[in-house]
């Protein structure tokens, strides 16, 4: 990692130095459909003009397994998992036989691009939803008076200058501390945005939003549109304040649920018990997070760690046998095909079908709050995200496929400043 005279290199690639302000926003959960169906419907008149006019309307691969922090961290080092290291929300250690929550910042093996940019100068300003992805988001970061802001929503009363480089926040955007399952966590992340661009103009903005709406409301629905016409809104004022604004998504999202609405759940760890034993396997869940109420802990990808002596090639013929399982690998061959650190990963990595979803065992889930038909991500059929920047983009290679993480290259490296 160095400074260069016109820009930074991190991680293998080089950025140049933003003549003004770049907002990156990850829109948890925004499957291409949401926003097209919100422009259709006429609710977002900025993102209308981008798309039509003004900007760059493109599509991307994120990260799989399709979760929040593997894609987040992703966006924010410029590069996969195989790099960096975060592989799913959760894993299971095997040195120290515990099963870890993937938000400790010691669990990241390289920088992000926002501390090469502060290194060389530049001002950074980092809001998320929720308070589990703040500490990596802002990891290695300079805090304090004149240093980084990096705050989350979730936590907005609790801020100081010490520990999230300013302090009364509340204030400063006039809103209360928003409920974690509700679309105003979100919103305060955008109406901190402005109050940050208009007062303090950071060089450098990160906004990352929950998928609340997005697990609750299919695209086009009066609460999907009310959601994405909020965002359009704050959009459009960042425009007006001069910033370059990149928009993709962590994952895409699906129904996960029959006809009658009841979940489409295999759940892995009976299946395993079944054939191998009872607790000879055991099954991890990369989705698992405190916040369950969205998903139950349910999602379309699963990693299975195994005895010395179990017989791999075996267990993928009678794994791929299961309706509703869409693809089987073994560490090595899995972990390449989605560019992940294998020493984070079980001996075998599953991926299911778009409306399926993999459970451990069905006492292990409570399923009491899901308000409406589940809807969940995880998989491949989650992988095609939006990647919109607010200017023309120029200079792509078009054999190559884009990837959310290929963000900050393109707002700062093909976007005229």
């Amino acid at each position: 990692m160095n400074a260069q005279k016109n820009g930074v290199s991190i991680n293998g690639r080089d950025y140049r130095w933003p003549e003004r302000p770049v907002v990156v926003v990850c829109i948890d959960g925004s499957e291409p459909d949401y926003i097209e169906q919100a422009v259709a419907a006429g609710v977002m008149p900025w993102m209308k003009k981008v798309i039509e006019q003004q900007g760059s309307d493109l599509r991307a691969h994120c990260v799989v397994p399709s979760f929040t922090n593997p894609n987040n961290i992703s966006i924010v080092t410029g590069v996969p998992p195989v790099v960096h290291g975060i592989c799913g929300n959760f894993y299971y250690d095997r040195e120290n036989d515990r099963e870890v929550m993937m938000n400790e910042p010691e669990l990241l093996r390289t920088p992000t691009i926002f501390k090469a940019f502060q290194d060389a100068g530049a001002k950074i300003a980092i809001v998320t939803a929720k308070d589990k992805l703040r500490r990596l988001l802002g990891n290695e970061l300079t805090l304090g008076e004149g240093g980084a802001i990096c705050f989350s929503s979730e936590k907005s009363d609790q801020v100081t200058l010490a520990d999230n480089g300013i302090d009364n926040v509340l204030d400063m955007v006039g809103m209360e501390v928003p409920s974690v399952y509700s679309a105003e966590l979100s919103e305060f992340i955008f109406a901190a945005g402005v109050k940050l661009m208009e007062t303090v103009r950071p060089d450098l903005m990160y906004l990352s939003t929950t998928d609340y709406i997005q697990h609750k409301f299919a695209p086009g629905s009066e609460g999907a549109n009310s959601f994405y016409a909020m965002m359009d809104k704050y959009w459009a004022q960042l425009d007006e304040l001069g910033a370059v604004i990149a928009l993709t998504a962590d994952h895409g999202m699906n129904a996960k649920h029959d006809a009658a609405g009841d979940p489409n759940i295999i759940y892995l760890q009976d299946e395993m018990d079944r054939i191998m034993g009872a607790g000879v396997a055991r099954v991890i869940l990369p989705i698992t997070d405190p916040y369950v109420v969205h998903h139950g802990a349910l999602g379309s990808y699963a990693t299975v760690y195994l005895p010395v002596d179990a017989d791999v090639g075996a267990l993928k013929t009678e794994l791929n046998a299961i309706d509703g399982i869409d693809a089987v690998y073994g560490n090595a061959e899995g972990c390449e095909h989605f560019d992940l650190a294998a020493d984070r990963m079980g001996d075998l990595i599953l991926v299911s079908s778009k409306h399926v979803v993999l459970g451990t065992t069905a006492s292990r889930h409570d399923l009491s709050g899901l308000e409406v038909p589940l809807r969940s991500h995880g998989g491949v059929t989650e992988q095609t995200v939006p990647l919109i920047v607010s200017q023309p983009v120029t200079d792509l290679d078009s054999a190559a496929q884009l990837h959310n993480y290929d963000i900050f290259n393109l707002a700062l490296n093909h976007v005229a400043h």
